[in-house]
């Protein structure tokens, strides 16, 4: 469906931009207020629902043992997938995923495959015939706005959280509801996969759906303990060296203060 912000009302943020200011009074380098909860999934060995604002998504982490890819016989899988669902925004129509969806599913899959955050060799049960793969599912449940840093938000918390099910290995089947106490294995450092949005000649993190109809370019960055692992580019707009440079200065602000307010439960 094709809904799109008024250019009246597009017209005003671009102006209160100039002036450094929102509609909700955020400073552009800030985020909407940030929510977590762990465990929404009883079927799921981790999960999360994170809020920022009035978006919210639901992120599961499943598992289940299958053949390893033949380029990496000793290594277990990653499958990430997005499901934008209707009944978070009139926007969505039902049928096969979208650009968007397909996108954010690629672009948190890159951020946690290149980081290395899984260490998939531990994941390996018998080499060149069984490992573990690890699916995780998002599902958008509002969409006001920036669905995709809720959603890397979400998968890290989740990840953190899951449990790895038993596997009987004399029936060779996952004992599904029967969990370990072998969390999934992880680096200790935290991938975290944030995106900074250029509006004219402004940068704002977390926009509401209205500032988001009207972004020119995008730039999405994980990074882990300093080091940038990932990086996606966005929308048609262009960005030049100077502005790449505040893009960088934005995103160590913006993931400074994620990061506290999900410390707790990425511990």
């Amino acid at each position: 469906m094709e809904i799109h912000t008024p250019e009246i009302t597009a017209n005003r943020i671009r102006q209160h931009l100039r002036n450094g200011k929102r509609f909700d009074s955020r400073a552009p380098e800030s985020f909407r207020d940030l929510s977590i909860e762990t465990g929404v999934s009883k079927k799921a060995e981790g999960s999360a629902r994170v809020k920022l604002g009035k978006t919210e998504v639901i992120v599961g982490v499943k598992m289940d043992v299958s053949e390893p890819y033949p380029d990496s016989p000793d290594k277990g899988n990653l499958m990430v997938t997005a499901e934008l669902l209707p009944l978070s925004s009139p926007r969505i129509d039902l049928g096969r995923p979208g650009i968007e969806s397909i996108e954010i599913g690629r672009v948190i899959d890159r951020c946690i495959r290149e980081s290395k955050f899984i260490d998939v060799e531990k994941l390996c049960i018998k080499e060149g015939e069984k490992v573990w793969t690890v699916f995780i599912d998002i599902y958008s449940i509002n969409d006001d706005g920036n669905v995709l840093d809720a959603a890397a938000i979400g998968t890290i918390v989740a990840l953190k959280n899951a449990k790895i099910p038993v596997y009987d290995e004399k029936e060779e089947k996952v004992l599904y509801g029967e969990h370990s106490d072998n969390g999934i294995p992880l680096k200790k450092e935290i991938p975290l996969s944030l995106t900074i949005h250029k509006i004219r000649d402004s940068l704002i993190v977390d926009p509401t759906k209205e500032e988001e109809d009207i972004v020119e370019a995008r730039m999405t960055i994980g990074s882990y303990d300093g080091t940038i692992s990932s990086i996606q580019k966005g929308r048609e707009g262009t960005l030049g060296i100077d502005e790449i440079d505040k893009v960088l200065e934005t995103y160590e602000k913006a993931w400074n203060e994620v990061f506290k307010k999900i410390e707790k439960f990425i511990k």
